[in-house]
């Protein structure tokens, strides 16, 4: 049976508390720091495409996600999929130097819907919506073998490890935090995050800082004992594409007719993906009652998290609102006037020189503020929804006699339909 995590909620309440207490003593404009030494890395973008090449990219997408969403519904074939994944990774990750991706266009498209002066392109919105129409339909085949970025991770895969479950359940509560983190800084057009910390971009074009080469090569060499890391812990499109994949109808399944319960596919499953057979002890009148008694409780946390965390967002906001180049440099004109002589200060001298006022900048600050603090508002609110909605379901049980993948977090890899015995018939 699988237990309620409390630790999201102590971790929930702790940033709160350490959010209320760094904001307590606020200013207009408080003073930043700058003395930590750290370099922020710039992320490259690849020569402009011809139009008729962006299009050819997106029919290979296309193209990839029906051979993956075949070959595992209907040819179950691991083989196929591992091969159709290092395609992708050639093609996708080194001669298209990794973009556009469809987890980078998560932020085109909060651009685009915030800011109407922001039109997102049609290869970028194809890329963000085909692979959740796939996953809707087939499954997480996205991920199987269409993605760059897991097709490098999953390739290194040697002795993965499995990690108790409240671990694996509060690691993978990170990626809607930074699902909503991307999505705010985007729409408030600060920064595109997730390619500015995408690890492997600097993999993938040979080039980058060294804290990003750094960065991948040490996801790598994680991801060799624990599988996918940067999927299960960190993409912010995997949220997206987990909630598509638990309504789709064609999923991969793990054996192609009776289930003998040999166990070997929850073994074979790197990633923990595996959902066992209810036992029917769980199913007693009693632990009914009691998870319904636990289901009532949730439910009627989901309304206090969510306040609870819209709360939270509103006090983050001047904090948050930093990220933006124009607030940050209110902040560093107000704080260090003196650095307006400062020749060798790039982002001043510029401004300088672009003819507008000091007061223009003050003002255009103050309402990227009331951008981020509407923002974060709302970015706090989704994530205690979701919190408590994750919470909830912690004792939603469904009658399950077979060993079966989780819609959600299967990557319809192939390893588990590889590993049964079952012939199909």
């Amino acid at each position: 049976m699988k237990k309620p995590y409390p630790n999201l909620v102590l971790l929930f309440i702790l940033v709160a508390l350490l959010t209320g207490s760094l904001l307590q003593a606020q200013q207009r404009f408080p003073k930043p720091e700058f003395d930590s030494g750290y370099v922020q890395p710039s992320p490259t973008t690849p020569e402009p495409r011809a139009m008729a090449l962006e299009y050819f990219d997106v029919l290979v997408l296309l193209a990839v996600l029906s051979l993956a969403s075949w070959l595992a519904v209907k040819r179950r074939s691991r083989r196929g999929l591992l091969w159709l994944s290092i395609f992708s990774l050639i093609y996708f990750g080194f001669y298209r130097d990794g973009c556009i991706c469809s987890i980078g266009a998560i932020q085109n498209m909060a651009l685009s819907i915030f800011d109407p002066a922001y039109a997102i392109s049609i290869t970028a919105l194809l890329f963000f919506v085909l692979p959740l129409l796939f996953a809707l339909f087939f499954g997480r085949t996205f991920c199987a073998a269409a993605c760059p970025l897991g097709a490098i991770q999953d390739l290194i895969v040697i002795n993965p490890v499995s990690i108790p479950s409240w671990i694996r359940k509060t690691l993978g509560f990170i990626p809607v935090i930074y699902l909503a983190l991307a999505v705010l800084f985007a729409a408030t057009g600060s920064d595109f995050i997730i390619c500015r910390y995408d690890p492997f971009i600097g993999i993938f074009r040979m080039d980058g800082p060294f804290l990003m080469i750094f960065l991948g090569i040490t996801f790598l060499l994680l991801g060799m004992f624990y599988a996918r890391p940067y999927c299960r812990v960190f993409c912010p499109y995997g949220v997206l594409l987990g909630w598509m994949s638990k309504f789709s109808k064609w999923h991969l399944s793990i054996t192609p007719s009776e289930c003998i319960k040999c166990k070997l596919c929850e073994n074979s499953c790197p990633f923990d993906a595996i959902e066992v057979p209810v036992e029917k002890a769980y199913r007693t009148p009693e632990v009914a009652r009691k998870n319904l008694k636990k289901f009532v409780l949730y439910l009627g946390m989901i309304p206090v998290l969510t306040l609870l965390g819209g709360w939270i967002g509103t006090k983050s906001h001047v904090m948050m609102s930093r990220v933006h180049p124009d607030v940050y440099l209110a902040e560093l004109m107000i704080s260090h006037p003196e650095l307006k002589q400062d020749e060798e200060n790039l982002d001043i001298q510029a401004f300088l020189e672009s003819g507008d006022t000091f007061e223009e900048l003050v003002d255009q600050a103050e309402v990227i503020r009331g951008k981020f603090r509407k923002g974060g508002m709302i970015m706090g609110g989704f994530i205690g929804l979701v919190l408590g909605i994750t919470l909830m379901n912690q004792v939603v049980f469904r009658r399950r006699e077979d060993y079966e993948p989780h819609k959600g977090d299967c990557f319809s890899c192939g390893r588990c339909m590889d590993y049964c015995p079952i012939e199909k018939s």
